[in-house]
């Protein structure tokens, strides 16, 4: 992973110290505060979490396993009552790293403003894809330091809206991490740094799965809206979730992606949901939109291919594997493992996995460093070659 150092820069100095620069104002009011608005060595990095669900509880988690100096102050979640319960849980685990007051728990759609607001250095964001490119968004014209779980968003008008946001980001020296771990891991970075310096000479395939079985279903209650139930239901919509070619699958097209150095620009493929178990009646499809298979044909700007599965099936007799495989003019990969050389013997791949928390602790290393980078780019790329695929 490449970081852009930057000049290190004490926030809060800058911000105590404002009374003493009136001299200077005139040269200060031509850089937008963002550009200073960071955390640096020395500085407690305050966090807000919005999107209180497993994934964004782990990155919480995570963030606190850091050798930062990092806590808690905001949470919030379109629910509120999940909310300050996640609260409560966090104070069970982590004791006074947890600075959330009741102030500070926030609820409903619009929750995540609040949370953003609340003077956090840093804001987690871990909802359902539809909702992410309006709060990244917002995160970004707040001047906040970003980490966004992937996908970023559910449909093609969202990725741009992320790109958009990302470029100003840039602008304002604001950090940018997203949810991709892969990308941290020390396998998968010696792996591919080795496949680019020519391991296995040109690659033309890859191939890339995410076959697993099915996914948590919550059945409907009779005060819930339809609005409520599709929310607590978000992954089996497709406005809400992109599909499981979007929320689970973009880890191996990230990696195709990374690995040919490119995006596809061309895709043609199949799907249906045939047998997907949801509800207490099986096979109701009218309670859930996705796909419970697709296979999707990319292809990149030079004609080489990347051949993409994804399923949702129960039972031992479909083909259930998570993985990536690169083939090459002198050989075949199969990534984070090995390196198989036509006629030679097999070359394993050293290095550390353990993404979920490498990719905390770089942020927060950085961040601690007055050291910036933005990941922006390829994360919504990479949400795109799943919105191509669907």
């Amino acid at each position: 992973m490449k970081k852009n150092p930057k000049t290190n820069v004490n926030r809060r100095h800058f911000l105590k110290s404002s009374t003493k620069l009136a001299a200077a104002s005139a040269v200060l009011s031509q850089i937008p505060i963002e550009r200073v608005a960071h955390a640096a060595v020395g500085d407690t990095i305050s966090v807000a979490l919005v999107g209180c669900g497993g994934r964004g509880s782990g990155a919480v988690s995570q963030i606190r396993n850091t050798k930062g100096n990092t806590k808690l102050v905001a949470v919030a979640d379109v629910n509120t009552e999940k909310a300050k319960g996640r609260v409560t849980s966090f104070r069970k685990q982590f004791n006074d790293w947890v600075d959330v007051p009741e102030d500070r728990i926030f609820g409903g759609l619009d929750g995540y403003k609040a949370a953003i607001d609340s003077g956090a250095d840093l804001v987690v964001i871990a909802t359902p894809p539809a909702f992410k490119p309006q709060q990244f968004e917002y995160a970004v014209k707040a001047g906040k330091h970003i980490f966004c779980e992937k996908p970023v968003a559910s449909d093609a008008p969202g990725v741009r809206r992320v790109l958009a946001a990302t470029q100003e980001a840039k602008k304002k020296n604001l950090m940018v991490g997203i949810g991709l771990q892969r990308r941290h891991e020390e396998r998968y970075i010696n792996n591919i740094k080795q496949l680019h310096d020519g391991a296995i000479g040109e690659i033309n395939l890859m191939r890339v799965y995410w076959n697993g079985r099915g996914i948590w279903y919550r059945d409907r209650t009779p005060e819930q809206t339809e609005m409520t139930f599709q929310c607590n239901n978000w992954y089996h919509f497709i406005w809400a979730s992109g599909d499981q070619i979007c929320e689970q699958h973009i880890h191996n097209l990230d990696v195709g992606n990374w690995v040919m150095q490119g995006y596809p620009v061309m895709a043609n493929g199949m799907g249906g949901g045939e047998m997907r178990k949801v509800g207490k009646t099986y096979g109701d499809r009218t309670k859930t939109q996705i796909f419970d298979h697709t296979f999707v044909e990319y292809t990149y700007a030079n004609g080489h291919k990347m051949y993409s599965q994804a399923r949702h099936l129960d039972g031992n007799a479909t083909f259930g594997h998570v993985g990536e495989y690169a083939h090459g003019s002198k050989g075949t990969c199969k990534l984070a493992s090995s390196i198989n050389p036509f006629g030679g013997e097999p070359i394993r791949i050293g290095g550390k996995g353990g993404g979920h928390q490498q990719e905390q602790t770089d942020l927060i290393e950085a961040l601690a460093k007055g050291e910036i980078y933005n990941e922006g780019d390829y994360g919504a790329k990479a949400t795109f070659t799943a919105i191509l695929g669907r």
